[in-house]
């Protein structure tokens, strides 16, 4: 059927026939149709769709996945704002969440699932987690205070698969001396698609570029760039001129 289908398309684009030109005139015709949109009428419908969305999507977000989401967490937290949905949470994980919070509906959590003791996600006040980021805990993670972590971030703390190929094809686990600690310390800011591996601290008031990766500890108050991250300039300066 599918066959057929991509040979009447085909017919259609490059067939000389009259009824095949007249059919291709048609359906291009179907496919921009359009009907008269009066421009202050589709702005009060368009007000009132988005209102709605808008009004239906918090009360889902205050009734409903914040809620289920705290249900997770080791301990209460207040003011957490959650945008677009839930944070998916895969494996064992221990949570720990501080106050005014704001996590996006699109990000991952996942703990390392072969460990003697569930890993540790602690996350300071006042940090923002934008959306598709992956947090993979091996051991523990820490996210100090007023943490910024733009889109696509991912901490790696584990691999999730072993160095050595045999044990890949068997299933076998990663192991003990692939995963690691990550520490995020106070007012960090991670732009967007900025991956950070096993066993790195990234000191306070540090800044990390766009797709930066980082491989190694990087030291307080520092812009750090690059694949690998390396350090372009001090803050100090800047933030004193």
């Amino acid at each position: 059927m599918r066959t057929k289908i991509q040979s009447l398309k085909q017919w259609l684009k490059t067939s000389e026939q009259p009824l095949a030109q007249t059919c291709l005139r048609l359906y291009r015709a179907l496919l921009y149709l359009e009907i008269p949109a009066p421009r202050y009428l589709f702005q009060i419908i368009s007000f009132v769709h988005f209102s709605l969305s808008a009004s239906f999507a918090n009360f889902i977000r205050v009734f409903y996945w914040t809620p289920m989401f705290k249900s997770s967490l080791a301990k209460p937290c207040s003011k957490l704002y959650l945008y677009g949905g839930m944070p998916m949470i895969m494996g064992l994980l221990r949570i720990h969440i501080g106050d005014n919070c704001r996590i996006n509906g699109q990000t991952t959590f996942c703990g390392r699932c072969n460990s003697s003791t569930p890993p540790v996600l602690s996350i300071g006040d006042n940090v923002d987690i934008s959306w598709q980021t992956t947090i993979a805990v091996g051991s523990q993670v820490i996210i100090g205070n007023n943490v910024r972590i733009a889109a696509k971030g991912f901490l790696a703390g584990y691999p999730g698969h072993p160095i050595n190929p045999q044990d890949r094809a068997r299933g076998l686990a990663d192991t003990q001396a692939q995963i690691g600690a990550i520490i995020l310390e106070d007012d960090v800011w991670l732009a967007s698609n900025v991956t950070v591996l096993a066993n790195v601290t990234i000191g306070a008031g540090t800044i990390v570029a766009t797709g930066s990766i980082v491989t190694k500890d990087l030291p307080a108050n520092v812009l750090a760039a690059g694949v690998p991250a390396k350090i372009i300039k001090s803050l100090h300066e800047t933030n004193h001129s």
